[in-house]
């Protein structure tokens, strides 16, 4: 480590013992990451319902998968109005709000009549759930301060752990009661998680700045992100095609009316004119791209090419996220370490290197340990870039300004995936007929997923536009 490096204030190892964490920091960064964990665990525990839920409720699968896309629709629509309701009543409060809110929607689907009702209830539910995982990571960010890194690598792994956990307990809650127990299971965690919170989140209201709401931008923005997530998981209908559309031209017409707002913008674009933060967003972008495009991918790859079962694709999935919680909780460490910019370019050379053997798999046959080698590899390359990319995007922007940062970063991440995944798709789709011998699907793959690892290059290059440190990215916003 450069002696620059050693004695950089913005890290925690360096300058004197006053800078170290304060022990209080945790209990709030505890308390924040059950909002964000509980949040994400109710966007993938239904999933392993719904074939329950349609037999219970006497509905058709198409109609029921409404439990899932409701959710997820309400939750990007709340997404954009996080920012300003933060400087309109404070974080703190807003996140009491809104978990009091995701309580009390959880046990309303829990005693939902039909499916409708149901439906109806989850879409309540995602709406406040879309409120809370922004919440979360804005008081860490602001709990943090200039010990981010140290701080983010800890509070993501519940964010890991939800799509993991997810299914496994909803299969044991529907092997031993009924499909209410999935929503109503919320209630004590939700009673609880709320006296927690009150107790231990600080009082943000004399940071507050109300400011008018940007209608014209809520109504281009909220309704064109939905479009853009519905457009691109119905791609190929055409009403996805037409909603995919619809949603380019209402974000072309949102940046068109932010940029003559300024910070009376819903957003304020001027945050993208700081080095830091613009390449963070850009690297957040591509990591949430690559990852979600590659865990589509590669089932597909399993299943359509090997011929195994989703079971045995699941349990070879496993080392992927394995890779991932393995290494999250030394990143603040290795972020102090080596910079910002030198871990997460490192982190996408590994994430490359253990997507390149795809490649030799789907011309040469499956090789079991090769895959399992190759996915833990890429697991840990992932993990190493989308802390440095937050530490840098947060230490670029002034405190006041962090509400607004977190509503851009996540609508950022949030496109990433669908953007990418939707790419590769599209891609694989055309190389790939309906009927097609094993040497056209062989060659489908190696195509797709050279598409895949031209991707994570690009990634490479988004790391390297990286500051080195986060006192660079601060010196920047200055």
């Amino acid at each position: 480590m450069s002696p620059a490096e050693n004695n950089d204030p913005a890290l925690p190892g360096g300058g004197d013992q006053a800078d170290r964490l304060a022990p209080g920091v945790w209990k709030v960064v505890c308390v924040a990451a059950i909002g964000s964990f509980m949040a994400l665990l109710d966007a993938t525990i239904v999933n392993v319902s719904l074939a329950s839920l349609a037999t219970d409720l006497n509905v058709s699968l198409l109609t029921i998968q409404w439990v899932t896309s409701g959710y997820l629709l309400a939750l990007a629509l709340m997404l954009p109005l996080s920012g300003w309701l933060v400087d309109r009543i404070g974080a703190r409060a807003l996140y009491l709000w809104c978990f009091a809110a995701f309580t009390l929607s959880s046990t309303l689907c829990g005693l939902a009549w039909s499916a409708n009702s149901l439906i109806a209830f989850r879409i309540l539910q995602g709406m406040s759930g879309g409120l809370l995982a922004p919440m979360a990571q804005m008081i860490v960010a602001r709990a943090a301060g200039k010990h981010m890194a140290q701080v983010v690598g800890i509070a993501a792994l519940p964010i890991l752990l939800a799509p993991l956990l997810g299914p496994v307990i909803a299969g044991a809650i529907l092997q031993f009661s009924s499909w209410r127990w999935l929503f109503l299971v919320n209630l004590p965690v939700g009673v609880l998680a709320l006296a927690l919170a009150a107790a231990f989140l600080p009082n943000d209201r004399d940071e507050t700045k109300p400011r008018g709401l940007d209608l014209a931008g809520l109504v281009l923005i909220s309704p064109g992100l939905v479009l853009f997530l519905y457009g691109s998981d119905h791609l190929d209908q055409s009403i996805g095609l037409a909603a995919l559309a619809a949603s380019v031209i209402m974000f072309g017409l949102f940046l068109r009316t932010a940029r003559l707002k300024g910070d009376a913008a819903l957003i304020d674009l001027r945050l993208l004119q700081g080095k830091g933060f613009s390449a963070s967003i850009v690297a957040m972008f591509m990591v949430n791209g690559v990852s979600f495009a590659g865990q589509m991918l590669i089932p597909i790859y399993l299943i359509r090419a090997c011929g195994l079962s989703p079971s045995q694709t699941g349990w070879l999935l496993a080392p992927l996220g394995l890779g991932m919680m393995c290494t999250y909780p030394f990143m603040g460490h290795l972020t102090r370490r080596f910079g910002i910019r030198k871990l997460a370019a490192c982190g996408a050379l590994l994430a490359f290197a253990g997507t390149l053997p795809l490649v030799f798999l789907a011309e040469h046959g499956l090789v079991v340990t090769v895959l399992v080698a190759a996915l833990f590899i890429r697991g840990v390359g992932v993990s190493a870039i989308g802390v440095p990319s937050i530490t840098s995007g947060y230490a670029s922007v002034k405190r006041q300004d962090l509400p607004m940062a977190t509503t851009a970063m996540n609508i950022v991440q949030r496109l990433g995936g669908p953007t990418l995944t939707t790419l590769c798709a599209t891609f694989l789709g055309w190389r790939l007929p309906v009927t097609a011998d094993l040497a056209t699907v062989s060659g489908a793959f190696i195509a797709a997923f050279g598409l895949l690892c031209a991707l994570h290059a690009l990634l490479f290059l988004a790391t390297l536009r990286l500051p080195w440190l986060a006192s660079d990215a601060k010196a920047a916003s200055d």
